[in-house]
């Protein structure tokens, strides 16, 4: 039978499998469906109409809204019933007909979410994603499968990341952007193809970067994609350049920690 606290409220009319375990304080509305490899921290709430599949852990305080389909079979056509699973952090929002994949072997079998996020209507988690902490998507984003998204990064209303791309902490994604390979960290990005617009400056601002950082990280980021060498031998320079600056350690980290990927870059 499912292990319920005590102090949990289910709704009559909400289904609750046998397996499912169910933390002290959640609550669960009409019409919930919760599966049976479940597992809802403290003061989890459901608030209707959500349906919960598969091995699905939600960390304590998240709140699900009406018709989201958390944990259900992956959009993938290979996958054939593996088992594999979905983490979701603490104290996230996760909004109106959002969907939220777990893993895949293919991609290590874990989906996984951090603690803090707002996922706003319609937004759509793939398989086999890595999201930070403090992320922000906007109505209709969407992560297509292995995508990372680092901590703090916001996407814009209908932007799409494309398989196995990389958003860089504190990286902002504007409106409609179909972003094809990675963003640098606090980079922003702009137009329909994306390309870098600059640095993400009101994200610096409310990192409590004063004007003298803020004007380093913008002389970094103008050395970064000047025209001498190539991006890799710019990212080392600006490595050694900016050893006293950890924003821009992060950025050049981002760009050398993998060979032969493709970065989103600037238009001119």
């Amino acid at each position: 039978m499912a292990l319920i606290d005590p102090t949990a409220s289910i709704h009559s009319s909400a289904i609750v499998e046998q397996g499912a375990e169910i933390g002290p304080g959640c609550q669960i509305g009409p019409f919930c469906v919760v599966g049976a490899e479940a597992k809802l921290a403290a003061n989890v709430e459901l608030k209707s109409h959500v349906a919960l599949a598969g091995d699905t852990t939600v960390g304590e305080g998240t709140i699900i809204w009406p018709f989201a389909s958390v944990g259900h079979q992956p959009q993938d056509l290979k996958f054939a019933g593996e088992a594999t699973r979905l983490v979701i952090g603490a104290r996230n929002m996760i909004r109106e007909s959002v969907s939220i994949n777990p893993g895949t072997v293919g991609g290590g079998g874990l989906t996984q979410i951090g603690d803090d996020c707002l996922f706003m209507l319609g937004t759509h988690v793939g398989h086999d994603c890595k999201v930070g902490n403090r992320v922000i998507m906007a109505n209709h984003a969407s992560l297509a499968g292995h995508v990372e998204l680092g901590d703090h990064a916001i996407l814009g209303g209908l932007a799409g990341i494309v398989q196995f791309s990389r958003i860089g902490q504190g990286a902002i994604v504007g409106a409609g952007c179909i972003v094809s390979g990675d963003v640098i960290p606090y980079a922003a990005t702009i137009g329909a193809r994306a390309q870098l617009g600059g640095l993400n400056l009101t994200g610096l601002k409310r990192r409590g970067l004063d004007k003298a950082e803020i004007h380093r990280m913008r002389a970094a980021y103008r050395a970064l994609f000047s025209t001498e060498g190539t991006l890799r031998e710019r990212a080392a320079q600006l490595a050694s350049d900016y050893a006293d600056m950890p924003l821009v350690q992060e950025i050049t980290t981002f760009l050398l920690a993998e060979p032969n990927r493709s970065f989103i870059l600037p238009n001119d």
